[in-house]
């Protein structure tokens, strides 16, 4: 059975946590996430007439034997929700809150976020708790669905969390955006249209093997793969915030960098159209300027793993000089090429993990010809002869390189850096 509730009235049930379920893991962050969503909820409820903001989906198995609505899927919303609850009203009362509770991760979270649930409030006017006193109750709703077995429940919690295709983090970030976009449905219209121009493994290609590692590698940290739990970094910043940062990205409109903020809505889509496109003009300059020839006989001339994570680390670095100066000049594009297959002649086996350290400039290792944090050093510079006058070292100790199988590929690199004709 599947229906609609208020959070009111969700929490007045006789709620509780089977034994099988998992810590409450919710930290400051995501209590911070949700409280922020319920004021942008507030908010909209005083422009529209009997809004709703729903907030998810909870599975309850209706547990007979001991008159308890277990929960097999929302705990850590309704255990926050129960939190909020209480400290909005000391009188409140609840079933998850009266709990005997003896897992000790479960203790020390609510603990802490109670106490950020408290400091939060303590920067918002009175005004705002009788809101959220309101909004608990006449606003926030949540889908409920009970089943009779437990068997089902868990099939229903498995089909939601697990065999069906979970949403891919540009997916989610659609989906965010748009909602920021709700006021103007042209505009959105026009979003929805672009973004269907595009291929699916284009722009999860463009985050994943580019946008999200050049965003780490400039701050000199070490990447990993983009998740939903990444999608923060590109939510961007609200059209009505105040804060001077936001002020300058409106100005910026509509030139985008890759480790500069964009205002949410609308120019996240022109912001991967933008990328997508830059990406095209990478390949397209590789591909039809003679002066980069060899280079493209070189990206074309193995199909390993490793060589192709350094024809990945190539195409980034390039994006990154490219988001930031806008040219090719072909001094730079060779500079940059030959800094990142000197990896490759450097090591005997390459893998992402080498990829990332040398990004990033984690240089505790002897092996690498070059010790340049590129990335870095590129979105630091003021300009673009900062990196076409760089020092690309190309001379190994015994000059050769690592594996013999390389050795083709360093002769080729020290004569596009003039030293063998």
């Amino acid at each position: 059975m599947a229906y609609i509730m208020s959070i009111k009235d969700i929490l007045q049930l006789n709620l509780d946590i089977p034994s099988f379920q998992r810590p409450y893991k919710w930290q400051n962050r995501n209590v911070i996430e949700l409280l922020e969503d319920i004021y942008i909820a507030i908010q909209e409820s005083k422009k529209y007439d009997a809004y709703k903001y729903r907030i998810g989906t909870i599975i309850l198995f209706d547990n007979v034997k001991k008159d308890t609505k277990d929960v097999i899927d929302g705990q850590q919303r309704l255990f926050s929700l129960a939190m909020i609850s209480y400290y909005l009203n000391t009188k409140f009362t609840c079933s998850l809150l009266d709990m005997n509770c003896s897992n000790k991760i479960t203790r020390f979270n609510l603990h802490q976020n109670y106490k950020c649930i408290k400091n939060w409030f303590n920067f918002k006017n009175d005004f705002l708790k009788e809101d959220f006193r309101y909004a608990l109750e006449k606003v926030l709703e949540v889908v409920v669905i009970t089943v009779d077995k437990l068997s089902s429940a868990f099939q229903l919690f498995d089909s939601q969390n697990t065999r069906g295709k979970a949403l891919d983090p540009h997916d989610l970030l659609k989906a965010y955006h748009l909602r920021e976009m709700k006021n103007d449905p042209y505009e959105m219209y026009h979003a929805v249209g672009k973004w269907e121009s595009f291929q699916p493994n284009d722009i999860s290609n463009l985050f994943d093997v580019f946008l999200f590692p050049i965003l780490n590698w400039a701050r000199r940290e070490k990447t990993q793969k983009f998740s939903t739990k990444q999608i923060d970094y590109y939510k961007g910043i609200s059209d009505i915030s105040s804060y001077t940062y936001a002020k300058r990205a409106r100005k910026a409109n509509p030139y985008f960098q890759i480790t500069e903020p964009f205002i949410s809505g609308n120019d996240f889509f022109e912001m991967v159209a933008h990328y997508l496109v830059l990406l095209e003009d990478i390949e397209r300059e590789i591909d039809k300027n003679e002066a980069f020839d060899k280079i493209k006989k070189i990206i074309n001339s193995d199909n390993s793993v490793g060589f192709n994570y350094t024809v990945d680390l190539f195409k980034c670095v390039l994006l990154c000089y490219y988001d930031k100066f806008h040219n090719f000049d072909e001094q730079a594009v060779k500079k940059l090429f030959i800094w990142a297959f000197m990896l490759r002649v450097d090591m005997e086996n390459l893998g992402f993990d080498s990829i990332n350290k040398y990004a990033s400039g984690d240089f505790n290792y002897d092996k690498y010809t070059n010790n340049i944090p590129m990335f870095s050093l590129i979105v630091n510079s003021r300009f673009h002869t900062d990196v076409s006058n760089l020092l690309i070292n190309v001379t190994r100790e015994n000059n050769h390189a690592r594996a013999n199988k390389w050795d083709k590929l360093y002769k080729e690199l020290k004569s596009m850096n003039g030293m063998e004709k």
